[in-house]
């Protein structure tokens, strides 16, 4: 209810200045200049832009979360018309709760798309509700987890045919300074309670024919990547992760988008708690919180049809959104009737018209409630 009441709130307060910012299309206003001034519009095309803008959000396990997000958009070699768009995002945040990180997100395309290199890095020090393993968790009285996580994983891939590339995959993970719930956790403490440091190599295959990754609006993209966790690299625990996507954009009219996607994550072995397949987040089961269902296989699909923007506005958009899944021990184990769905809808604003860039405010429902979320680019 909480959550509810301030998207209405943020609704309110937001809706004189965007729609301001829409009926001043000259920029001479001053909602138009602050658009102007935050998006770069007046750039040439074939310019890089330099991003810059403060981020919040909301959840029962930060309250309040402030944060400044900075993003490089680019062509390679600034050929606009012949190279995909590359973005490279910087966010860092703090909460009210002395919770804090730093988050690096990178999608490059070199010249002639000869190579992709997708990566991310987290440093954070931030809570993670655990809830326990296997599709039956319960939402009751999760267990707070306190410590620190260190993310660091790329993936160099090089062009092997038109949209298609292969490569290597490195992943390394670290989570330490682990307080468990305290004392006297409510459940039983799982394999990896006391913080472990998993490091991996492996192989992936991915099909790209997306022109602009933030927001598509025609195209493919598929993904399939094997992951060995193992002692000779330095982990702590021995494991495999096995991955695989597809996504899919159809056009429908001028500036409307049926979306869907299909995921499937398999861990194989002996892996701690926090390696294993999650379910819930911002992109894919939206409306549940990341690892509210965990176990060592997890699978989920969704659908959502995107108005970008509305036939009414230049600048304002919308979608509604569903999706389904589920977590189980093994593929046998699989029932129907621990299916989990998601739900809902939410506004676009068109930050970046030139490069048909939108910042998106989501809200999703589940049955246990409902979860907004505030990000540049859609959620696939």
């Amino acid at each position: 209810m909480r959550n509810l009441i301030l998207v209405v709130l943020i609704c309110w307060l937001f809706l004189p200045f965007t729609l301001a910012a829409q009926s001043d299309s000259s920029g001479t206003g001053l909602a138009g200049r602050v658009m102007n001034w935050l998006s770069q519009e007046n750039k040439p095309p074939e310019k890089p832009r330099f991003l810059f803008y403060p981020t919040f959000g909301y959840s029962p396990e930060t309250s309040l979360e402030i944060g400044v997000a900075g993003s490089v958009l680019f062509h390679a070699k600034n050929q606009y018309l012949k190279n995909r768009l590359s973005e490279i995002t910087l966010f860092g945040f703090g909460t009210l709760r002395n919770q804090y990180g730093l988050w690096v997100d990178n999608a490059v395309y070199t010249d002639q798309d000869k190579w992709l290199i997708l990566g991310r890095l987290r440093l954070q020090r931030f809570p993670l509700l655990y809830y326990g393993i296997g599709p039956e968790a319960p939402e009751a009285d999760p267990v707070t987890v306190n410590g620190v996580y260190y993310l660091l994983r790329e993936r160099i891939m090089h062009r092997v045919a038109h949209n298609m590339f292969a490569g290597v995959l490195l992943d390394a993970q670290y989570l330490g300074k682990v307080d468990f719930g305290g004392d006297q956790p409510t459940r039983p403490l799982p394999e990896g309670s006391g913080g472990s440091t998993n490091v991996a190599a492996g192989i992936g295959w991915v099909y790209d024919s997306r022109p602009n990754m933030l927001n598509t609006r025609k195209g493919w993209f598929a993904e399939i990547a094997w992951l060995h966790y193992g002692h000779a690299l330095g982990s702590d625990y021995a494991f495999d992760n096995f991955s695989a996507e597809v996504r899919q954009y159809i056009p429908v009219g001028k500036n409307q988008v049926f979306a869907w996607q299909a995921s499937g994550n398999v861990v194989s072995g002996n892996a701690p708690f926090n390696m294993l397949s999650l379910m819930g987040n911002e992109s894919l089961m939206r409306g549940y919180y990341t690892g509210r269902y965990r176990d060592h296989q997890y699978y989920a699909a969704q659908a959502e049809y995107r108005f970008l923007p509305l036939p009414f506005s230049k600048r304002i958009g919308a979608a509604v959104f569903a999706g389904a899944g589920s977590v189980a021990p093994n593929l046998r184990s699989l029932d129907l009737a621990h299916v989990r769905f998601s739900g809902g809808g939410g506004l676009r604003y068109l930050l970046f018209p030139k490069k048909d860039i939108f910042v998106r405010f989501d809200v999703g429902i589940t049955r246990e409630g409902a979860s907004f979320y505030i990000f540049t680019g859609e959620a696939f």
